[in-house]
Protein backbone atom coordinates (compact mmCIF):
# COMPACT_ATOMS: atom_id res chain seq x y z
CA UNK A 1 0.00 0.00 0.00
CA UNK A 2 1.20 3.50 -0.76
CA UNK A 3 2.33 5.81 2.05
CA UNK A 4 1.75 9.57 2.31
CA UNK A 5 3.39 12.10 4.59
CA UNK A 6 1.46 14.04 7.23
CA UNK A 7 2.22 17.65 6.41
CA UNK A 8 5.99 18.04 6.45
CA UNK A 9 6.36 16.17 9.76
CA UNK A 10 8.23 13.21 8.30
CA UNK A 11 5.51 10.91 9.68
CA UNK A 12 4.13 8.57 7.02
CA UNK A 13 0.73 6.92 7.00
CA UNK A 14 -0.84 4.26 4.80
CA UNK A 15 -3.41 5.59 2.33
CA UNK A 16 -6.05 3.56 4.16
CA UNK A 17 -5.88 3.68 7.95
CA UNK A 18 -7.52 1.76 10.79
CA UNK A 19 -9.91 3.80 12.91
CA UNK A 20 -9.62 2.05 16.25
CA UNK A 21 -12.82 3.61 17.60
CA UNK A 22 -14.38 0.29 16.48
CA UNK A 23 -12.45 -1.68 19.10
CA UNK A 24 -12.78 -1.19 22.83
CA UNK A 25 -16.43 -0.11 22.51
CA UNK A 26 -19.65 -1.74 21.34
CA UNK A 27 -20.88 1.27 19.39
CA UNK A 28 -19.89 -0.36 16.10
CA UNK A 29 -20.70 -3.97 16.98
CA UNK A 30 -19.77 -6.20 19.87
CA UNK A 31 -16.64 -8.39 19.70
CA UNK A 32 -14.36 -10.16 22.11
CA UNK A 33 -10.97 -8.80 23.10
CA UNK A 34 -9.20 -11.44 21.02
CA UNK A 35 -11.39 -10.67 18.01
CA UNK A 36 -10.46 -7.00 18.34
CA UNK A 37 -6.74 -7.78 18.52
CA UNK A 38 -7.09 -10.13 15.55
CA UNK A 39 -8.78 -7.36 13.53
CA UNK A 40 -5.90 -4.96 14.15
CA UNK A 41 -3.32 -7.57 13.20
CA UNK A 42 -5.32 -8.58 10.14
CA UNK A 43 -5.18 -4.95 9.03
CA UNK A 44 -1.38 -5.10 9.20
CA UNK A 45 -1.46 -8.19 6.97
CA UNK A 46 -3.45 -6.17 4.44
CA UNK A 47 -0.86 -3.38 4.30
CA UNK A 48 -2.39 -0.93 6.77
CA UNK A 49 0.27 0.83 8.85
CA UNK A 50 -1.71 3.78 10.28
CA UNK A 51 -3.72 3.10 13.44
CA UNK A 52 -5.81 5.90 14.89
CA UNK A 53 -7.23 5.56 18.39
CA UNK A 54 -8.23 7.90 21.23
CA UNK A 55 -8.26 7.81 25.00
CA UNK A 56 -12.03 8.18 25.25
CA UNK A 57 -12.77 5.16 23.03
CA UNK A 58 -14.00 2.60 25.52
CA UNK A 59 -12.49 4.83 28.22
CA UNK A 60 -9.00 3.58 27.48
CA UNK A 61 -9.90 0.07 26.29
CA UNK A 62 -9.20 0.87 22.63
CA UNK A 63 -5.71 2.10 23.44
CA UNK A 64 -4.97 -1.01 25.49
CA UNK A 65 -6.14 -3.27 22.65
CA UNK A 66 -4.16 -1.34 20.05
CA UNK A 67 -1.07 -1.44 22.22
CA UNK A 68 -1.39 -5.18 22.71
CA UNK A 69 -2.03 -5.85 19.04
CA UNK A 70 0.86 -3.69 17.83
CA UNK A 71 3.41 -4.70 20.47
CA UNK A 72 5.50 -6.71 17.99
CA UNK A 73 5.08 -4.19 15.17
CA UNK A 74 5.85 -0.83 16.82
CA UNK A 75 8.68 0.09 14.45
CA UNK A 76 6.55 -0.77 11.41
CA UNK A 77 3.43 1.26 12.18
CA UNK A 78 2.24 4.81 12.77
CA UNK A 79 0.09 5.30 15.87
CA UNK A 80 -2.19 8.23 16.57
CA UNK A 81 -4.20 8.93 19.69
CA UNK A 82 -6.43 11.76 20.89
CA UNK A 83 -6.95 13.61 24.16
CA UNK A 84 -9.46 16.20 25.28
CA UNK A 85 -12.26 14.45 27.20
CA UNK A 86 -12.44 13.90 30.95
CA UNK A 87 -13.90 10.41 31.11
CA UNK A 88 -12.00 9.68 34.31
CA UNK A 89 -14.38 11.72 36.43
CA UNK A 90 -17.56 11.46 34.36
CA UNK A 91 -19.70 8.44 33.48
CA UNK A 92 -20.67 7.77 29.86
CA UNK A 93 -24.38 8.26 29.18
CA UNK A 94 -25.16 6.36 25.99
CA UNK A 95 -23.64 8.15 23.00
CA UNK A 96 -23.73 11.50 24.75
CA UNK A 97 -20.67 13.72 24.65
CA UNK A 98 -18.55 13.84 27.79
CA UNK A 99 -17.17 17.06 29.34
CA UNK A 100 -14.13 18.32 27.48
CA UNK A 101 -10.86 19.52 28.91
CA UNK A 102 -8.16 21.00 26.68
CA UNK A 103 -5.73 22.80 28.99
CA UNK A 104 -1.94 22.25 29.06
CA UNK A 105 -1.93 20.30 32.34
CA UNK A 106 -4.68 17.97 31.14
CA UNK A 107 -3.04 17.36 27.77
CA UNK A 108 0.16 16.24 29.49
CA UNK A 109 -1.64 14.10 32.07
CA UNK A 110 -3.92 12.49 29.49
CA UNK A 111 -1.05 11.77 27.11
CA UNK A 112 1.00 10.09 29.85
CA UNK A 113 -1.98 7.88 30.71
CA UNK A 114 -2.47 7.06 27.04
CA UNK A 115 1.19 6.08 26.66
CA UNK A 116 0.86 3.78 29.67
CA UNK A 117 -2.16 2.05 28.14
CA UNK A 118 -0.52 1.77 24.74
CA UNK A 119 2.71 0.50 26.29
CA UNK A 120 4.66 3.02 24.20
CA UNK A 121 7.22 5.75 24.89
CA UNK A 122 5.76 8.08 22.26
CA UNK A 123 2.97 8.40 19.72
CA UNK A 124 3.57 9.37 16.14
CA UNK A 125 0.54 11.68 16.15
CA UNK A 126 -1.29 13.37 19.02
CA UNK A 127 -4.63 14.94 18.14
CA UNK A 128 -6.82 17.30 20.10
CA UNK A 129 -10.20 15.59 20.27
CA UNK A 130 -13.12 17.78 19.19
CA UNK A 131 -11.68 20.98 20.65
CA UNK A 132 -13.58 24.19 19.95
CA UNK A 133 -11.66 26.95 18.22
CA UNK A 134 -11.55 29.08 21.38
CA UNK A 135 -10.18 26.19 23.46
CA UNK A 136 -6.95 25.93 21.47
CA UNK A 137 -5.14 28.77 23.17
CA UNK A 138 -1.51 29.90 22.75
CA UNK A 139 -0.69 27.91 25.92
CA UNK A 140 -2.14 24.77 24.34
CA UNK A 141 -0.14 25.29 21.15
CA UNK A 142 3.02 25.84 23.19
CA UNK A 143 2.38 22.61 25.10
CA UNK A 144 2.03 20.66 21.85
CA UNK A 145 5.33 22.09 20.62
CA UNK A 146 7.00 21.15 23.90
CA UNK A 147 5.74 17.58 23.65
CA UNK A 148 7.31 17.30 20.21
CA UNK A 149 10.59 18.68 21.52
CA UNK A 150 10.49 16.16 24.37
CA UNK A 151 10.07 13.27 21.92
CA UNK A 152 6.66 12.17 23.20
CA UNK A 153 4.95 13.22 19.97
CA UNK A 154 6.20 13.45 16.40
CA UNK A 155 3.25 15.22 14.76
CA UNK A 156 0.17 17.07 15.99
CA UNK A 157 -3.38 16.98 14.72
CA UNK A 158 -6.88 18.23 15.38
CA UNK A 159 -9.79 15.78 15.17
CA UNK A 160 -13.20 17.31 14.51
CA UNK A 161 -16.55 15.81 15.42
CA UNK A 162 -18.78 14.15 16.45
CA UNK A 163 -21.30 16.31 14.60
CA UNK A 164 -20.66 17.58 11.08
CA UNK A 165 -19.32 21.07 10.45
CA UNK A 166 -16.49 22.64 12.47
CA UNK A 167 -15.42 25.00 9.69
CA UNK A 168 -13.93 27.60 12.04
CA UNK A 169 -11.84 24.87 13.67
CA UNK A 170 -10.62 23.63 10.29
CA UNK A 171 -9.47 27.13 9.37
CA UNK A 172 -7.67 27.54 12.69
CA UNK A 173 -5.94 24.16 12.37
CA UNK A 174 -4.56 25.12 8.96
CA UNK A 175 -3.54 28.61 10.08
CA UNK A 176 -1.74 27.17 13.13
CA UNK A 177 0.10 24.69 10.92
CA UNK A 178 -1.22 21.48 12.45
CA UNK A 179 0.23 18.46 10.64
CA UNK A 180 -3.10 16.65 10.41
CA UNK A 181 -6.77 17.55 10.40
CA UNK A 182 -9.34 14.77 10.79
CA UNK A 183 -12.94 15.44 9.81
CA UNK A 184 -16.05 14.00 8.18
CA UNK A 185 -15.48 13.98 4.43
CA UNK A 186 -17.14 11.83 1.80
CA UNK A 187 -18.82 12.09 -1.59
CA UNK A 188 -22.16 12.99 0.01
CA UNK A 189 -20.80 15.27 2.76
CA UNK A 190 -18.23 17.46 1.12
CA UNK A 191 -18.56 20.80 2.90
CA UNK A 192 -16.11 20.27 5.81
CA UNK A 193 -13.47 18.58 3.68
CA UNK A 194 -13.73 21.00 0.78
CA UNK A 195 -13.47 23.93 3.16
CA UNK A 196 -10.34 22.50 4.76
CA UNK A 197 -8.73 21.81 1.39
CA UNK A 198 -9.53 25.32 0.19
CA UNK A 199 -7.86 26.73 3.32
CA UNK A 200 -4.76 24.56 2.78
CA UNK A 201 -4.52 25.83 -0.80
CA UNK A 202 -5.27 29.45 0.14
CA UNK A 203 -2.45 29.52 2.68
CA UNK A 204 -0.15 27.16 0.77
CA UNK A 205 -0.07 25.16 4.00
CA UNK A 206 1.26 21.67 4.69
CA UNK A 207 -1.68 20.41 6.78
CA UNK A 208 -2.85 16.95 5.68
CA UNK A 209 -6.50 15.91 5.68
CA UNK A 210 -7.61 12.64 7.31
CA UNK A 211 -11.18 11.90 6.18
CA UNK A 212 -13.38 9.87 8.49
CA UNK A 213 -16.88 8.50 7.76
CA UNK A 214 -15.80 8.02 4.11
CA UNK A 215 -18.83 5.82 3.47
CA UNK A 216 -21.40 8.26 4.87
CA UNK A 217 -22.60 6.03 7.70
CA UNK A 218 -23.18 2.94 5.61
CA UNK A 219 -24.58 4.38 2.38
CA UNK A 220 -21.50 4.37 0.16
CA UNK A 221 -20.37 0.92 1.29
CA UNK A 222 -23.97 -0.30 0.89
CA UNK A 223 -24.11 -1.76 4.38
CA UNK A 224 -27.26 0.24 5.09
CA UNK A 225 -29.92 -0.65 2.53
CA UNK A 226 -33.70 -0.17 2.44
CA UNK A 227 -33.99 -3.51 4.29
CA UNK A 228 -31.61 -2.57 7.11
CA UNK A 229 -33.06 -1.98 10.57
CA UNK A 230 -30.75 0.18 12.66
CA UNK A 231 -31.06 -0.67 16.34
CA UNK A 232 -31.14 1.96 19.07
CA UNK A 233 -27.51 1.24 19.98
CA UNK A 234 -26.26 1.43 16.40
CA UNK A 235 -24.13 4.55 15.98
CA UNK A 236 -25.53 5.08 12.47
CA UNK A 237 -29.06 5.47 13.79
CA UNK A 238 -28.47 9.19 14.54
CA UNK A 239 -29.13 9.93 10.87
CA UNK A 240 -32.67 10.99 9.90
CA UNK A 241 -34.68 8.59 7.74
CA UNK A 242 -34.60 11.12 4.90
CA UNK A 243 -30.81 10.85 4.77
CA UNK A 244 -30.91 7.18 3.89
CA UNK A 245 -33.98 7.42 1.65
CA UNK A 246 -32.35 10.03 -0.58
CA UNK A 247 -28.95 8.41 -0.21
CA UNK A 248 -29.96 5.13 -1.80
CA UNK A 249 -31.03 7.03 -4.90
CA UNK A 250 -27.79 9.00 -4.92
CA UNK A 251 -25.76 5.80 -4.80
CA UNK A 252 -27.51 4.53 -7.91
CA UNK A 253 -26.40 7.68 -9.73
CA UNK A 254 -22.78 6.86 -8.84
CA UNK A 255 -22.75 3.32 -10.23
CA UNK A 256 -20.39 4.37 -13.01
CA UNK A 257 -17.62 4.55 -10.39
CA UNK A 258 -17.68 0.78 -10.05
CA UNK A 259 -16.27 0.44 -13.58
CA UNK A 260 -18.18 -2.78 -14.30
CA UNK A 261 -16.68 -4.53 -11.29
CA UNK A 262 -13.18 -3.02 -11.18
CA UNK A 263 -14.09 -1.31 -7.91
CA UNK A 264 -16.84 -1.78 -5.34
CA UNK A 265 -18.76 1.34 -4.37
CA UNK A 266 -16.97 1.26 -1.02
CA UNK A 267 -13.59 1.20 -2.76
CA UNK A 268 -14.58 3.92 -5.22
CA UNK A 269 -15.59 6.18 -2.33
CA UNK A 270 -12.10 5.85 -0.87
CA UNK A 271 -10.43 6.41 -4.25
CA UNK A 272 -12.45 9.60 -4.68
CA UNK A 273 -10.96 10.93 -1.44
CA UNK A 274 -7.44 9.83 -2.39
CA UNK A 275 -7.77 11.88 -5.58
CA UNK A 276 -7.16 14.97 -3.41
CA UNK A 277 -3.43 15.55 -2.92
CA UNK A 278 -4.15 17.06 0.49
CA UNK A 279 -5.60 13.77 1.77
CA UNK A 280 -3.01 11.60 3.52
CA UNK A 281 -5.06 8.66 4.80
CA UNK A 282 -8.71 7.63 4.79
CA UNK A 283 -10.00 5.96 7.97
CA UNK A 284 -13.08 3.81 7.33
CA UNK A 285 -15.11 2.16 10.08
CA UNK A 286 -14.06 -1.48 9.81
CA UNK A 287 -16.56 -3.82 11.44
CA UNK A 288 -15.21 -7.13 10.15
CA UNK A 289 -12.13 -8.61 8.52
CA UNK A 290 -14.10 -8.70 5.26
CA UNK A 291 -14.39 -4.91 5.50
CA UNK A 292 -10.64 -4.68 5.98
CA UNK A 293 -9.97 -6.88 2.95
CA UNK A 294 -12.26 -4.81 0.72
CA UNK A 295 -11.37 -1.29 1.81
CA UNK A 296 -7.65 -1.84 2.32
CA UNK A 297 -7.74 -3.15 -1.23
CA UNK A 298 -9.18 0.17 -2.43
CA UNK A 299 -5.67 1.57 -2.79
CA UNK A 300 -4.93 -1.13 -5.37
CA UNK A 301 -7.95 -0.35 -7.54
CA UNK A 302 -7.71 2.13 -10.43
CA UNK A 303 -7.44 5.75 -9.39
CA UNK A 304 -10.34 7.92 -10.51
CA UNK A 305 -9.92 9.26 -14.00
CA UNK A 306 -10.26 12.98 -14.63
CA UNK A 307 -13.56 12.29 -16.39
CA UNK A 308 -14.92 10.30 -13.43
CA UNK A 309 -13.87 12.98 -10.97
CA UNK A 310 -15.49 15.73 -13.01
CA UNK A 311 -18.68 13.70 -13.35
CA UNK A 312 -18.89 13.39 -9.56
CA UNK A 313 -18.35 17.16 -9.32
CA UNK A 314 -21.28 17.81 -11.64
CA UNK A 315 -23.53 15.42 -9.73
CA UNK A 316 -22.62 16.96 -6.38
CA UNK A 317 -23.43 20.44 -7.65
CA UNK A 318 -26.94 19.19 -8.46
CA UNK A 319 -27.52 17.14 -5.29
CA UNK A 320 -26.92 13.94 -7.27
CA UNK A 321 -30.17 14.44 -9.11
CA UNK A 322 -32.35 14.30 -5.98
CA UNK A 323 -34.89 17.13 -5.67
CA UNK A 324 -35.97 16.83 -2.02
CA UNK A 325 -34.68 17.39 1.51
CA UNK A 326 -32.22 14.88 2.95
CA UNK A 327 -32.80 16.02 6.54
CA UNK A 328 -29.20 17.24 6.95
CA UNK A 329 -29.43 20.94 6.15
CA UNK A 330 -27.54 22.21 9.21
CA UNK A 331 -23.87 22.10 10.23
CA UNK A 332 -22.39 22.41 13.68
CA UNK A 333 -20.81 25.79 14.40
CA UNK A 334 -18.98 26.96 17.53
CA UNK A 335 -19.01 30.58 16.38
CA UNK A 336 -22.72 31.20 16.00
CA UNK A 337 -22.78 30.35 12.30
CA UNK A 338 -20.21 32.95 11.27
CA UNK A 339 -18.19 30.23 9.55
CA UNK A 340 -21.20 29.12 7.49
CA UNK A 341 -21.84 32.38 5.67
CA UNK A 342 -20.39 31.10 2.40
CA UNK A 343 -22.00 27.64 2.46
CA UNK A 344 -25.59 26.63 1.85
CA UNK A 345 -26.16 25.34 5.40
CA UNK A 346 -27.77 26.55 8.59
CA UNK A 347 -26.07 26.54 11.99
CA UNK A 348 -27.10 23.59 14.13
CA UNK A 349 -25.78 25.31 17.29
CA UNK A 350 -22.92 24.55 19.63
Amino acid sequence: MNQRELGNSGVEVSEVGFGAWVVGTDWWGDRSRQQAVDMVQHAIDQGITFFDTGDVYGHGDSEELVGEALDDYRDEVTVSTKVGYDFYNNPQAGHGELPKRVDPEWIRTALDRSLDRLGMDYVDVLMLHNANVDEVTPDVLETLDELREEGKVEAIGWALGPSIGWLAEATEAVEQEFDALQLVFNVFEQTPGRHAIEEVRRLDADTSILPRVPHSSGLLNEQVTPDTELGEGDHRAHRPDEWYETGWEKVDNLRFLERDGERTMGQASIQWLLAFDEVASVTPTFRTTDDIDEWAGAADTPALSEEEFERVEELAENNFGIDRDDGMDALRSSVGGADLEDVDKQAAGD
